[in-house]
């Protein structure tokens, strides 16, 4: 996979609102519809939340189960269930997306101070989220905001407690997290386990700045979505998230990098075989191996 790149877009995510964006997606319909568009960009995996129809942060397990069968019922994109949910969601809401049938689960390995506000995750919550997932043979993504995200998920491999090649989510940006830097990424970076896949989310205005430095790392996998970015460039209003993809394409291109396939993006997640076709029902798990 050397100059192929996973590109994942996070469609909607919880705080960013129509009030940010006109085109953030709300209804499963909507964030159906974003991330099968995305994926005719150049997106094989979609990092799933769910909104209430006021925008509101969404812990309705059928909302998960409609976005991720509408987008396994057209596509081969893999979907990754989020369990970090709103701010102030406890952690039997913040599951509803992991017994969805994603084809993986996101866990968060710390805690820290999202803007103002507490975000907290205990180490029993990581543990309860991996289990949830193992009960269901879904591999999942370490989602790290800082450094010591990074030491305690490696930890969990060290310990076998996740399988060697678990992926990680490295996050810039949020204010009380990592700091969208280069310094701070070679730290992130060089504390991952062996063998383990990373991707790179950045927040904002330095989202492609640090997708470049990424990408110019080899880094295996970039995020892009109106989660994380809603503007395609300064003081311009992406139109949506197929075209924030399109832009990630395009900064892989110039450093002479491809979008992975589908069967690259089961890759990194560790999943066997080629997987089913669009329609075919439900991926094989590769969780463990």
């Amino acid at each position: 996979m050397s100059d192929a790149v996973v590109i994942t877009v996070a469609p909607t995510g919880t705080e960013v609102t129509r009030a940010n964006n006109p085109n953030v997606p709300y209804t499963p319909e909507e964030i159906v519809e974003e991330s099968l568009r995305a994926g005719s960009a150049g997106a094989g995996i979609v990092h799933v939340h769910v909104r209430n129809d006021d925008g509101t942060p969404s812990a309705d397990a059928a909302k998960f189960e409609a976005v991720i069968s509408g987008i396994r019922e057209h596509s081969r994109m893999l979907t990754c269930a989020s369990t970090g949910g709103g701010i102030g969601m406890h952690m039997e809401e913040r599951l509803a997306g992991a017994h969805a049938d994603p084809d993986a689960v996101g866990v968060e390995t710390g805690s820290l101070n999202f803007g103002e506000t507490p975000f907290i995750t205990t180490p029993a919550q990581t543990a309860q989220v991996i289990q949830v997932a193992r009960s269901y043979g879904k591999p999942v993504e370490v989602e790290a905001f800082d450094t010591g995200h990074v030491v305690a998920g490696a930890a969990l491999v060290d310990s076998r407690i996740l399988p060697v090649g678990t992926p990680f989510n490295l996050v810039f940006g949020v204010q009380g997290g990592a700091p969208p830097t280069a310094s701070a990424l070679d730290a992130m970076v060089a504390h991952l386990p062996e063998g383990s896949p990373w991707t790179i989310t950045a927040i904002g205005r330095h989202q492609t700045r640090m997708l470049l430095r990424a990408l110019l790392m080899d880094a295996p996998g970039i995020r892009v979505g109106f989660e994380d970015n809603v503007y395609v460039k300064k003081g311009v209003l992406a139109r949506s998230n197929a075209e924030l993809v399109e832009h990630a394409v395009h900064l892989a291109e110039l450093v002479g990098r491809r979008p992975a396939s589908a069967d690259e993006c089961r890759e990194y997640f560790g999943l066997e075989g080629p997987g089913p076709a669009a329609g075919d029902g439900r991926a094989a798990s590769g969780f463990g191996t």
